[in-house]
């Protein structure tokens, strides 16, 4: 009798517990359900705030569309091959042999590659003092104030603070490119030295060694290949930034685009765009290769795959013997 007593309690006691816990998890669900509401109600308001102060119209969409379409139909020039309409690449090409367009990508490439490595012993120096294993704090953050407020000024409006030093033109590009590096790859070299190993640190401190000894061959030693790898990845976005340069008259591809924009010449404008996108995939692809080799990461080439099939079909004969 007793034992039937003490069961039926238990029962109550687990059934009264697993409402407690049911009632709980329906309570969260009920709060998730108010939250993801209430964030969507947030983002509703602040994207109609966003198209009332921007002055999005879909009625002034509209009313520009079959201008858009006239535009779109010079941006693809199509010619007739057996009677049906092909994208006429004649056109394109013409226009890029005729405004020696990859002379134009050289400048591009030449400006933002001058800009980096000149940007780079900046960001070094940036970089290293603002980090807290090298400067104390708060010390360290006078660096990294500095590097913030060169980050929060755009590549743009460097260059036209350059103006009254060297007009408009490439130098100007390149000073914004070289300005806007050390903000950028600085801030990047101290991310990476602030988790570096404090082991060899302490290993090197420990042999005597002065502090910029320590800092050279305890800290930088570790990072030597990361770094390289960040100046390649700002190398790669710096081309896309001598690109926009060009559009307040830097010079190379953006300053053709800009005229051919002024002329309303949206043919010549899409072989402009035709031949960034072929450079900045270049650059882009190489940058990539060369970092994942420093990081041992890359899969043979095609020479190299070439190289080693001998050696691969004698293994794979070698094994069916």
């Amino acid at each position: 009798m007793k034992e039937r007593v003490f069961k039926r309690i238990g029962l109550r006691s687990n059934n009264s517990a697993r409402d407690r816990k049911l009632a709980e998890l329906k309570r969260r669900a009920f709060l998730s359900w108010i939250r993801t509401v209430g964030i969507f109600i947030l983002l509703g308001v602040g994207l109609l705030f966003a198209y009332d102060q921007v002055g999005f119209s879909l009625r002034e969409l509209a009313t520009f569309l079959p201008d858009f379409l006239t535009a779109m139909g010079d941006y693809f020039p199509t010619t007739a091959v057996f009677g049906l309409p092909v994208l006429d690449f004649g056109r394109y090409w013409a226009f890029i042999q005729a405004e020696q367009l990859f002379r134009a990508a050289i400048v591009t490439v030449s400006i933002a590659f001058a800009g980096t490595l000149m940007g780079t012993p900046g960001a070094f120096l940036l970089g290293v003092l603002g980090s807290e294993r090298v400067t104390p704090f708060p010390f360290n953050f006078i660096f990294r104030s500095v590097m913030s407020v060169i980050r929060s000024i755009p590549a743009l409006v460097w260059a036209l603070i350059f103006i009254p030093l060297g007009g408009v033109s490439p130098l100007t590009g390149t000073l914004a490119i070289t300005v806007d590096t050390m903000g950028y790859l600085g801030r990047l070299f101290t991310d990476e030295l602030e988790e570096i190993d404090t082991g060899v640190i302490e290993g090197v401190a420990s042999t005597g060694a002065s502090k910029p000894q320590t800092v050279a061959f305890g800290m930088i030693s570790q990072v030597a290949r990361q770094y390289l790898a960040w100046f390649l990845f700002i190398l790669e976005f710096n081309v896309r930034v001598a690109v926009q340069l060009g559009l307040i008259g830097a010079g190379g591809l953006g300053y053709t685009l800009l005229v051919q924009r002024q002329t309303f010449n949206y043919t010549n404008m899409m072989a402009t765009i035709l031949v960034v996108i072929v450079v900045v995939l270049s650059v882009e692809i190489t940058s990539t290769r060369i970092r994942a080799r420093l990081r041992k990461e890359a899969p043979p080439g095609i020479i190299e795959l070439i190289r080693g099939l001998p050696e691969r079909l004698a293994k794979v004969s070698r094994s069916k013997d």
